[in-house]
């Protein structure tokens, strides 16, 4: 299903092509396609089985995203080297939708405006993880914090741009694989569906903790 929705996407997956992919992938994650539910249908759904507490539906809504993101990562990789060059961009475009979501029914239960182009920026800037995130600001490549730039007072392109190309630059690395043993392991048929799966789901359940002890509730931040 996700696939259907972003193919024409998936070969664009590059750091120089980051602001159009990324876009596209939070029109998909924020707004959905076919039948893969809105960030805010999901986030519906899952306080109305919790009974309106917000932070079971969020600690509910990372399960099913982890899910999710294990069951992508198994299937793109499934085929091994044969399929490989094809996987790797479907298994990108796939994992970035499924955590984006993730992170955009998070940001909504608390309050956050996802139709803010500063909320769409600390969105994806999410998607780096909590110590990515501090080493890029300790670093200087990053000002300030995921929170901080959804709350800012004004929206800033420049940085949008520099998020856009920090995410999809990491992504790359770890899905197309820096390490050599993985690289070659996801070449195994049966095998790569199973480490990229494990990798997929590790990495979606660190970014949706992240999310969810960095989008602090909104109206707490207005009192």
């Amino acid at each position: 299903m996700i696939a259907r929705g972003i193919g024409p996407m998936a070969t664009k997956m590059a750091p120089q092509a980051a602001g159009g992919a990324l876009r596209r992938v939070l029109e998909i994650a924020i707004d959905g396609v076919g039948k893969l539910p809105s960030a805010k249908t999901v986030a519906a759904r899952q306080m109305e089985r919790y009974g309106g507490s917000v932070d079971e539906a969020i600690d509910s809504i990372i399960d099913i995203h982890v899910r999710l993101g294990s069951a992508q990562g198994f299937v793109t990789n499934l085929s091994g080297a044969v399929l490989l060059p094809i996987a790797i961009p479907a298994n990108l475009a796939g994992i970035a939708v499924v955590q984006v979501r993730m992170v955009a029914a998070i940001a909504h239960l608390r309050g956050y405006d996802l139709n803010d182009s500063r909320v769409r920026t600390a969105l994806v800037m999410c998607l780096l993880g909590g110590e990515q995130v501090a080493r890029q600001i300790a670093k200087g490549k990053l000002p300030t914090s995921p929170m901080a730039v959804a709350t800012a007072p004004i929206f800033d392109p420049d940085l949008d741009r520099q998020v856009a190309e920090e995410v999809v630059a990491d992504l790359i690395s770890r899905v197309g694989g820096k390490n050599l043993a993985l690289v070659v392991t996801k070449r195994v048929p049966l095998v790569g569906g199973g480490i990229g799966a494990l990798m997929d789901g590790i990495a979606t359940h660190q970014i949706g903790k992240y999310a969810k002890s960095e989008l602090v509730q909104r109206r707490a931040l207005q009192r």
